[in-house]
């Protein structure tokens, strides 16, 4: 789960983590009213000055106009409405952009010198990770491609946390000298500290200035927490902003399923995370682009399967589907019955290649010859579709195959031509 700007720095001051002065607004008149509090607060900046920052779960909001500068309570009012209920689109928001919600009014900062810092998993070892350059500000992943001397990572014992060497390592790698060496090694301990209690798997501070007058702010802050473990967090777990997620994937994690859009074509229901992602590789390799990944796991039932297929169905992208299932736990004639109880209660007009092989496989194979047949229309596209299909599924234009690749390769070939 993603946070917000406004809600990590919220979090970071609770450790004491220093962050500019700033306050959240979701309506113009309360940014106006945000921008007097903060021109009270910041006696002695004539005119003040501050950021209206859009709030949403991506980078890249200033490149793409989501942070304006205001001068007045009017202009901080006219900069909320322009962007509160605007999609703003970034380079990691995809075509269709995020709502934004909210907005951060925030006091305008005199950088001397921007850093980059975080506290993630490494997951090639298993453990939390230190990431450190002195080039913050932009994309840490820029960082790495053209610098990648330039970051410092520091794993860090889980039972023991960050020694004294490792704090002082990381304020050197930062070029933090004299005073500012203390607060840089206080805000990478209280970063750990943030990270380890609310079972986060990523926070981030980029940048991490320099002000000109000597201080040492969190200017941009981002979090990601466990998904897994807001159980032991109610009260993290209420921040949650459903409006920042994609609906198909919202709507998937309400009924249990593991979803993820992807800007292909191609439908996929598998069973088990790495058969999905498997499955989304082959369908690349055989020239095809998944539409999502979607791993309905080893419990599903009759119903959660049949509102998967609803799911896929939902996306107007997709264009032909791919049903992947190896039988274990997860049966395949339960597959089938959802598949057949989707063609019963939705509008299916794509075609749909099933693998199935493994628990009641034969039960499985046996339902799906009792489909109904398709609208006229689609019964016609079928009957061009090939003899891959058994005899009594064909008019829905169902092909059933045993091997992934050929699986693969007709799905990709009926998903283009639909396409036209």
């Amino acid at each position: 789960m993603k946070l917000h700007e406004y809600q990590a720095k919220s979090l970071f001051a609770s450790v004491g983590i220093p962050i500019p002065r700033g306050i959240p607004a979701t309506s113009p008149g309360q940014a106006a009213s945000a921008y007097t509090a903060l021109q009270q607060q910041c006696v002695g900046s004539t005119p003040f000055v501050c950021s209206v920052k859009a709030q949403l779960h991506a980078g890249g909001r200033g490149k793409a106009g989501g942070i304006l500068i205001a001068q007045s309570a009017d202009e901080a009012a006219a900069h909320a409405a322009k962007l509160l209920g605007r999609r703003l689109v970034t380079h990691q928001t995809g075509p269709e952009g995020l709502r934004v919600s909210a907005v951060l009014l925030e006091e305008r900062m005199a950088v001397a010198a921007e850093r980059y810092l975080a506290v993630t998993i490494d997951r090639f070892h298993a453990r939390p990770i230190v990431l450190a350059s002195p080039q913050g500000g932009v994309d840490i992943e820029a960082v790495a491609a053209a610098s990648p001397e330039a970051i410092l990572r520091e794993p860090i014992e889980i039972t023991r946390g960050l020694s004294p060497e490792a704090l002082a390592r990381i304020a050197s790698w930062l070029k933090f000298a004299g005073a500012h060496a203390e607060r840089g090694r206080h805000i990478v301990q209280a970063l750990w500290r943030l990270f380890e209690s609310s079972d986060a798997s990523l926070v981030e501070i980029n940048p991490l200035i320099v002000t000109e007058d000597g201080r040492v702010l969190a200017l941009d802050a981002k979090m990601t927490l466990d998904d897994n473990a807001l159980f032991r967090h109610p009260e993290l777990a209420r921040l949650h902003d459903e409006s920042q997620e994609h609906p198909l994937e919202l709507k998937a994690s309400q009924i249990g399923l593991s979803y993820v859009g992807l800007d292909g074509t191609i439908g996929c229901l598998v069973n088990g995370a790495g058969l999905a992602m498997a499955t989304n590789d082959i369908i690349k390799l055989s020239g095809g682009a998944p539409a999502n990944f979607l791993d309905v796991g080893g419990g599903a039932n009759v119903e959660q399967v049949t509102k998967a297929f609803a799911i896929i169905l939902a996306d107007p992208r997709v264009r032909a589907i791919l049903v992947n299932i190896f039988g274990g736990i997860m049966r395949c004639d339960w597959i089938a019955q959802g598949l057949l109880n989707a063609t019963q209660q939705l509008q299916v007009t794509v075609p749909i290649v099933v693998r199935l092989q493994g628990t009641n496989v034969e039960e499985g194979r046996r339902l799906l010859t009792h489909l109904p047949a398709a609208p006229p229309a689609r019964a016609a596209r079928s009957a061009a579709g090939g003899g891959a299909a058994q005899a009594g599924v064909k008019r829905l234009n169902l092909i059933s195959v045993d091997g992934l690749a050929e699986a693969a390769r007709k799905v990709v070939e009926l998903a283009n031509a639909a396409q036209g």
